[in-house]
């Protein structure tokens, strides 16, 4: 049965005026099982206006105060972690154990906001000129604004959200409209947590309702996770009007393999990289580059291994390792890069469109090998359970396949050698790197670092960046004279002087 999804607006839950609706599907049956709006720049700009007007109180609000919200928010989400991984399989597909990981990382951010009173602290220095002392403080934005992807519907908003809070500003999310669910039910763990009506505010839409965001004077910073390009269109488009923005974008993330490897574990990092939630997140394994002669021996283990990997509906189900796409058009398109590889010259090793039997939007783990620098596999997000590989002679030569690389959000090298770790963790062109970790995502207290056309704007989502993108310094000098009149001297300091 399916249902409407409500806007949050000022602390009411209200169906919308828009016309438009679209279909939120279960990805694993193809049910459709909610109606999102698409709401249009006149809605938008109303739930931007609620915003503002619950900012003065909510700044106001000493921050021990506002760090009490996320403790509570913490609590009530460690005991609903099962329901909320289970509304995360059934809205996006992912696995129910890939669910509970996500959880399990929206929570760590929780936790990173909740210490927000000693992140807040400024600086001082007594006489820093004769007699004067100088003293820095922070204070929030204003309205702020996270426009999410559909790949992790709990995480990705909680990257956001929590510290923008604590910091004193207000929020308007607008998640993607493929996965409402799981930001409407963080609204309302809010409400219980005793956040103040209109602090946390829900619209949804498309093109219009971002651009509304993204237009309206009273937004003061914008926080967006998505492919490059709409990324880069939403940073030009909001620092254009004098907004803060921090714009994380696609990725092409390279996955070394050095000649003397441990084999074994390399295979099952790269799949655990590549397939986990059907490749569809921007850390994602995209390119392996055997180095050497481990090319062959390497494409066979991998299409062994990923070969047996378990592939199905995850809706009410464990036993599955990779689940369906978010929709059947992503299907087709992710599914159409192995005709383009084939005819491109390349060779497809393991066809996971042979596991697809079931109702669901499935696609099974692909090796594609052979993919040279000038193919499509190469250059393009495929976000789906496709792993390209590469061949190099030589460290040097996977190093330049970096170089050559327009993203710069992750690589990773598997390596038993010293030397070539420190190489690779040097001189790879990208912001996160794994040494022996398939999938160098950093936790909440350390930022999400991407380079290139893999990140537009300065400071970075998580760990204290975040907390600097969502507040601005202000450095106080000050001098005091001694009085004249010892009328308005301190007794104390009066009978020192004598």
């Amino acid at each position: 049965m399916s249902t409407s999804v409500p806007l949050l607006e000022g602390g009411t839950w209200r169906t919308s005026s828009a016309d438009e609706t679209v279909d939120v599907f279960n990805p694993s049956t193809g049910e459709v099982i909610a109606h999102v709006p698409v709401c249009g720049a006149d809605e938008t700009a109303s739930v931007v206006a609620a915003a503002a007007r619950a900012l003065p109180e909510w700044s106001a609000t000493p921050a021990v105060e506002r760090a009490r919200v996320m403790f509570r928010l913490h609590q009530l989400m460690e005991e609903q972690c099962e329901a909320l991984a289970e509304l995360v399989t059934r809205e996006h597909g992912k696995t129910l154990p890939e669910s509970r990981a996500e959880v399990q990382r929206g929570l760590e951010m929780v936790e990173f906001a909740a210490g927000v009173p000693s992140l807040l602290m400024g600086d001082t220095l007594p006489n820093i000129a004769t007699d004067v002392d100088a003293e820095t403080m922070r204070h929030p934005v204003g309205v702020c604004v996270g426009i999410t992807p559909y790949n992790f519907p709990l995480m990705v908003p909680l990257w956001m959200f929590p510290v923008a809070i604590v910091c004193g500003n207000t929020f308007v999310l607008k998640p993607s409209e493929k996965v409402p669910l799981s930001a409407v039910r963080m609204g309302q763990l809010l409400e219980e947590a005793g956040l103040p009506a209109g602090v946390f505010n829900i619209v949804h839409g498309g093109r219009a309702c971002v651009d509304g965001l993204l237009e309206h004077p009273l937004v003061a910073a914008v926080s967006f996770v998505g492919s490059t390009a709409v990324a880069k269109a939403v940073y030009e488009k909001g620092i254009t009007r004098g907004k803060r923005v921090q714009a994380a974008g696609g990725a092409k993330n390279h996955l070394v393999i050095m000649p003397d490897a441990d084999l074994d574990q390399s295979v099952k990092a790269l799949s655990a990289s590549a397939y986990g939630c059907a490749g569809q997140r921007c850390m994602a394994g995209s390119v392996a580059v055997a180095v050497g002669e481990i090319g062959d021996p390497l494409v066979k283990e991998l299409c062994d291994y990923a070969g047996s990997l378990r592939v199905g509906p995850t809706d009410k189900n464990e036993d599955v390792d990779v689940g369906p796409l978010i929709r059947p058009e992503h299907l087709e398109r992710v599914a159409g890069y192995l005709d383009i590889a084939a005819g491109e010259g390349a060779d497809v090793a393991l066809d996971g469109r042979r596991n697809t039997t079931d109702a669901g939007f499935l696609l099974g783990p692909c090796v594609v090998d052979q993919v040279q620098p000038q193919m499509r596999l190469a250059r393009e997000e495929i976000f789906g359970p496709v792993l390209s590989v590469m061949r190099a002679p030589d460290l040097e030569s996977a190093l330049a396949i970096g170089r050559g690389c327009p993203y710069g959000n992750g690589a990773s090298i598997f390596t038993r050698d010293g030397y070539a770790a420190r190489q690779f963790k040097q001189h790879f062109n990208a912001g996160m790197i794994g040494i022996n970790v398939g999938v160098p995502a950093p936790m909440a207290w350390f930022p999400f670092t991407g380079w290139n056309q893999s990140f537009f704007g300065d400071l970075h989502i998580q760990g204290t960046e975040s907390v600097h993108f969502y507040t601005r310094q202000k450095m106080t000098l000050t001098r005091w004279f001694e009085s004249a009149d010892d009328s308005f001297q301190d007794p104390v300091w009066k009978n020192s002087k004598e």
